[in-house]
């Protein structure tokens, strides 16, 4: 895999990406492009780059990027809101257009975990989306909520979001916690999570609790009519941290072209370069953005 490292601004904040491109890369050649999004605070270098090795090995081209705040990217350090993150993602289509190795007209989007949702509200906004990928996302972050946590445990969360957004108005002086403070992992996802994401330097730093407000807040399924290019949906049949019942709620709703396919897996147990699952599921995936 050839990369490039490379610079573009969302709402005039520096962010750090990187083109990738398959190891025979003709020069002068526009390629269809991929940009695979990690959810909530994972690094381009972790998820995204994943799926750009695999990508580029069918012949696309990706682009992949960290959020505003995260490593050394410019932008307040370690918020994260979602309403921001789709704007980062527009603007890295914008940037990904003007590219001579990339194909305008062929752009795709890939959203993983907490960014299946975050792809699906741009492609909603932004026809210059040509298809997108969703996988084990979550659409309405109250819905999720709700799903995952007790009626007790909901309803002290929602005191807890309140309380802070009166603090922050009050003071304005954002408070920062243990990054799974408003998002608990389940067993299976917190073991590869300590066992290899937190050996990537920069992963897990402390989140500002507006984290809990966004999520509570954040509904892709509102305007999902708009979406008109075709949408792949995949989620792990297993997946405790984000249930599948969230993949076929987005689903049933799209009245786009649609393809749903439930992954042999759980959150993020396959996500390996040498997992067989996660190689059938990027089979499935370069045969889905043929469309583009």
């Amino acid at each position: 895999m050839i990369t490039k490292d490379l610079i573009f601004y969302s709402n005039c904040y520096k962010l750090a990406a990187v083109l990738y491109l398959p190891d025979n890369y003709e020069e002068g050649r526009a390629l269809p492009c991929i940009i695979p999004n990690s959810g909530y605070m994972g690094l381009n270098e972790i998820y995204p780059a994943l799926f750009a090795r695999a990508l580029t090995a069918r012949g696309y081209a990706c682009f992949g990027f960290d959020y505003r705040g995260f490593l050394d990217n410019e932008g307040p350090a370690g918020v994260c809101k979602l309403d921001e993150q789709v704007e980062d993602i527009r603007n890295a289509v914008t940037f990904a257009g003007t590219l001579d190795e990339i194909d305008a007209e062929r752009i795709g989007l890939l959203g993983w975990g907490m960014a299946g949702g975050l792809v699906a509200e741009v492609a909603e906004k932004d026809d210059r989306v040509k298809a997108v990928a969703a996988l084990n996302g979550f659409y309405c972050g109250r819905r999720w909520m709700k799903t995952v946590f007790t009626r007790e445990e909901f309803s002290a969360m929602e005191k807890e979001i309140e309380a802070e957004r009166i603090r922050l108005v009050c003071s304005g002086v954002r408070k920062y916690d243990d990054p799974f403070h408003f998002y608990p992992l389940d067993n299976d996802t917190d073991g590869v999570v300590r066992e290899d994401l937190y050996s990537h330097s920069g992963y897990g730093q402390e989140i500002s609790l507006e984290i809990g407000q966004s999520i509570m807040e954040f509904d892709c399924e509102k305007n999902i009519r708009d979406i008109k290019v075709p949408v792949f949906v995949g989620h792990g049949k297993g997946n405790r941290l984000h249930p599948i019942s969230e993949s076929y709620n987005f689903y049933d709703k799209l009245i786009c072209k649609k393809e749903m396919f439930e992954i042999d897996g759980k959150h993020n147990d396959f996500m390996f370069d040498d997992n067989p699952v996660f190689h059938d599921l990027n089979d499935r995936l370069a045969r889905f953005f043929e469309c583009m």
